[in-house]
């Protein structure tokens, strides 16, 4: 039976919003699963109310325990509180605000009774702190989104003073203290009706859209892009930027088209991912496909963008090359940053993590730059973000930020609208479309092939690849070269990377275990070609398995 990847969702692909909103509110958790307990990733908590892994007592749990983490680290400005378009982020935000308020803690949400992507509520934490006096108290935010995943999926993210995901000894604590909460049955959550909480004197109002699209000059050339007349199509993929795109065109009198500006918690308009789901993966060409098609129908847009739920992470499509593979576009947005940015600390390093493509490491040289490589996980880059001397992070699942044009900080998380924008104004100063620039990119370090596969390991071999150490790889070569590295922590910073990196002069595989299946992740570079990237992959599946199992 031929793949529907690709395809406009059909209505047996729709999530059912009464079941989910009814779960949401009903569904009470069993604590002896795993699976429905707190626990938080590299975005936070995420699941369903369906799966019991998303509902209202996770909510006022982590809710409550966020309020004494920040009680604890001595927290006491304003939180601002932002929601993406899934199904469960209002009933979330609702929930979050009922505990907040009764709390005492000033909290601040949209103005426009809208949708917030990540990076403006980064961006808000920042300018907040930034303006505060000196010693006035720290402001920090609380996104609910889920990012990218499917519509019957939510998510809750915590972000402190420093405006980027928490990390993990905050993460660790807010969870332990939620799971707390929730075996006692609630006992210790502070909450008042949502009603009552909204007309609190502690909550309160802001712009985010203003705040975030009025200071976009700050950190790209939209002189240049307006200029140039680049056209550009922008689709919000039914998520948060849905209503920033439309005024960054318009208070910037940009020759700019929102696509398609409709907002449907089913996401009834997409096209199915690889695996036939609903998924808002602004990277993949299957969930992307309405715009690619648009693009190569002939659409005129010199260059075409698209969101994910949150507006973290970018998509660019370009006439002449489809959708960009998302480390081809890093490695063009690298070399034209850092000849372009004159402002910037001409000592700032360049971040990446580690699973991400070679040729940055090859256009890193060129520039005489160093690199950071790091775990995954856009935390790390924050200390390099916000002091300039890592002016830009990237990962390999399309989600990056960079500093503003003096170097100083602009987000601290992951900025798909931002990315979406540089494309255009590479365009405009370089008159050349990003892939047309990739291509000259391979012409002067190689042509990687690039790709990841999962492998199935059980729980007790999971476990052992977390911990792997580079002595317990006795291997020598790899797909006939020689092994240069073996890593178990990453070189930029020395942090666990919970998992191991092989690297010879023209390949590396990285693997790491699966946080919520039973596979591992194998990602897997060759500058040698299709077929030794094949050869790569199963060597590297064959040492993995010989070491774990």
């Amino acid at each position: 039976m031929a793949s529907r990847a690709g395809t406009v969702a059909q209505s047996q692909d729709l999530v059912d919003l009464t079941a989910l909103l009814d779960a949401y509110y009903d569904v009470t958790p069993d604590l002896g699963d795993p699976g429905q307990r707190v626990a938080f990733g590299t975005s936070g908590h995420r699941g369903s109310s369906l799966k019991a892994s998303f509902n209202e007592a996770h909510i006022v749990a982590i809710t409550q325990a966020i309020v004494e983490y920040r009680a604890g680290q001595g927290i006491t400005g304003p939180l601002f509180l932002a929601k993406d378009t899934h199904g469960l982020s209002e009933p979330a935000q609702n929930s979050a605000l009922e505990v907040l308020a009764a709390n005492g803690v000033k909290v601040l949400i949209d103005a426009r009774h809208g949708y917030t992507p990540t990076p403006a509520l980064s961006h808000a934490i920042l300018t907040y702190n930034r303006n505060a006096p000196a010693g006035a108290p720290q402001a920090d935010g609380i996104v609910v989104t889920p990012s990218h995943n499917p519509p019957g999926d939510g998510g809750f993210k915590y972000n402190p003073p420093h405006g980027g995901p928490a990390d993990t000894d905050a993460t660790g604590w807010i969870a332990n203290r939620a799971n707390e909460l929730l075996e006692n049955g609630l006992r210790g959550v502070k909450r008042i009706p949502v009603a009552e909480a909204l007309e609190a004197e502690t909550t309160g109002k802001f712009d985010f859209l203003s705040s975030y699209v009025d200071d976009l000059p700050s950190v790209l050339d939209l002189n240049a892009i307006r200029e140039a007349g680049v056209r550009i199509g922008a689709d919000p993929m039914g998520g948060a930027s849905v209503d920033y795109w439309g005024e960054i065109g318009e208070r910037h009198h940009l020759n700019l088209t929102v696509v398609n500006p409709t907002v449907d918690p089913q996401w009834a308009f997409m096209t199915l991912d690889w695996d036939e789901k609903i998924r808002m993966d602004c990277s993949s060409p299957s969930a992307m496909a309405s715009l690619i098609n648009r693009m190569s129908e002939g659409a005129n847009y010199d260059v075409a963008t698209g969101n994910d739920a949150d507006a973290d992470r970018h998509g660019i499509v370009t006439p002449d090359g489809g959708l960009m593979n998302p480390n081809h576009y890093l490695a063009v947005a690298i070399d034209y940053l850092y000849r372009h940015r004159t402002g910037w600390n001409p000592e700032s390093v360049i971040g990446k993590t580690l699973v991400s493509s070679s040729i940055i490491d090859r256009v890193a040289g060129s520039l005489g730059r160093k690199l950071v490589e790091v775990p995954v996980g856009f935390k790390w880059f924050v200390p390099g973000l916000l002091s300039g001397e890592g002016a830009f992070g990237g990962e390999e699942s399309a989600g990056a930020s960079f500093n503003k044009m003096d170097g100083s900080v602009w987000t601290t998380d992951k900025d798909g609208i931002l990315l979406a924008l540089l494309a255009s104004e590479i365009t405009a100063v370089t008159g050349k479309s990003p892939s047309e620039l990739y291509k000259g990119l391979t012409d002067q370090f190689g042509a990687p092939v690039y790709a990841r596969i999962d492998a199935a390991a059980t729980r007790e071999q999971k476990a052992a690849l977390g911990k792997l150490s580079s002595s317990d790889v006795t291997a020598t070569d790899l797909a006939g070269e020689t092994i240069t590295a073996k890593l178990t922590e990453a070189p930029g910073n020395g942090a666990s990377i919970g998992g191991l990196k092989v690297v010879t002069e023209n390949a590396w595989f990285a693997a790491r275990p699966s946080g919520t299946e039973d596979v591992y992740k194998i990602y897997a570079e060759s500058f040698k070609g299709a077929d030794h990237l094949k050869q790569v992959q199963a060597e590297a599946k064959a040492l993995v398995d010989g070491v774990i199992s």
